[in-house]
């Protein structure tokens, strides 16, 4: 099935390298191309087309305005391309809340140093978010009401198929066990719904707060301060070294592994830089991982949105060490592979839809 693309780009030349890279696989066809924001929801309307590529910054109309229009209008999904800089990292983000789906860098080598390697990461990415467009909403997931009471399942036997998982396991009953640790992780979509979900916890919150996403560098220390500005609680980009402490969340830095290391005193952050053959940095598995060998406290893991499989094999060490486990469920999941490997691995305490995470976020103290 042909994937139909809509490039929107205010340069000729990356409109061209686009189309390129995308119509190397016959699987795509670029059926329009747009040099500005308003071109762009004039043609998504014309055109109806399965994707759109957007850059943010265009003359008459920018990207962001363009997303939100389209969005209100007839929903599609979006791939934004960004320029690798604080001020493009804090645009990316507000594309994203706007209802893109994705971004990528706008330049091939910030995708990956190898060039073919990059041109088919690019395809790959466009093809993923091609992939949500029945799961489009005219509403954004930011605009989503979070105030809404959780309709808890009950539990039954899981199907073998994942994305067919209907059931939900029951609430717990009684008092859980306290939380000496909370920790959520997530991908693509992550952004959005780490903001919907930690902007509940109560700023009287008493436990310390690890966040892993994966971002590049500049997205994570801009993405850091816009969390600090929408939550209750602390949030700061992670530095080697810091403690963790009660009511602070520290978000792994991009193209750095965030471990653990258990101290006498205190449990303290320490980074390294992302080594040859590690997909994901900061890495789900990494961090879970390295809480399963040093700490010693109880620790609530939540998988949240996100493509591939990071996070499982540290989640099945977690949870041998008594560790309870969330996952986000398939309907309120952006894109269903993180958290659909923890729930078909069986690691799941709870399956949880994005509205029932916040409001148990609500409960944290």
């Amino acid at each position: 099935m042909t994937i139909r693309v809509l490039v929107v780009d205010d340069s000729n030349f990356i409109c061209k390298r686009i189309r390129e890279i995308l119509e190397e696989d016959q699987d795509f066809k670029v059926v329009g191309v747009a040099h500005n924001g308003l071109e762009a929801v004039q043609m998504a309307a014309d055109l109806r087309p399965d994707v759109i590529t957007m850059d943010v910054e265009m003359p008459v109309m920018d990207g962001i305005t363009a997303v939100k229009k389209i969005m209100n209008t007839r929903p599609c999904p979006i791939l934004m391309f960004s320029a690798m800089t604080q001020v493009g990292a804090q645009s990316t983000l507000e594309a994203l809340n706007a209802g893109a789906i994705d971004f990528l860098p706008k330049q091939l080598e910030d995708i990956d140093a190898n060039r073919e390697t990059a041109r088919y990461l690019l395809r790959f990415r466009v093809r993923m978010v091609a992939a949500q467009a029945p799961r489009m909403s005219a509403r954004p997931i930011s605009d989503h009401v979070l105030d809404q009471k959780p309709k808890l399942g009950v539990t039954t036997a899981a199907s073998g198929n994942a994305n067919t998982m209907a059931t939900r396991p029951r609430a717990l009953v009684g008092r859980r066990r306290k939380i000496d640790l909370l920790v959520v992780a997530a991908s693509t979509g992550g952004p959005v719904a780490m903001q919907r979900v930690l902007s509940q916890i109560p700023a009287d919150c008493t436990m310390p707060i690890l966040l892993v996403q994966h971002m590049p560098p500049n997205f994570t220390k801009s993405f850091a301060e816009r969390l600090n500005l929408l939550c209750d609680i602390n949030v700061h980009e992670a530095q080697d070294g810091d403690v963790l402490k009660p009511g602070t969340a520290l978000l792994g830095p991009g193209a750095m592994q965030m471990q653990i290391k258990q101290t006498a005193r205190a449990s303290q952050i320490t980074l390294r830089p992302k080594q040859s053959g590690e997909i994901y940095s900061p890495s789900v598995d990494i961090t879970f991982s390295s809480l399963a060998d040093e700490f010693s406290g109880h620790v609530l893991a939540v998988v949240l949105t996100g493509m591939g499989a990071d996070g499982k094999d540290g989640a099945e060490k977690l949870r041998q060490r008594g560790a309870e486990i969330w996952a986000q469920d398939e309907a309120s999941s952006t894109i269903y592979g993180m958290p659909k490997a923890i729930a078909e691995a069986g690691l799941a305490d709870h399956i949880y839809s994005l509205d029932e995470i916040a409001n148990q976020f609500k409960k944290l103290h």
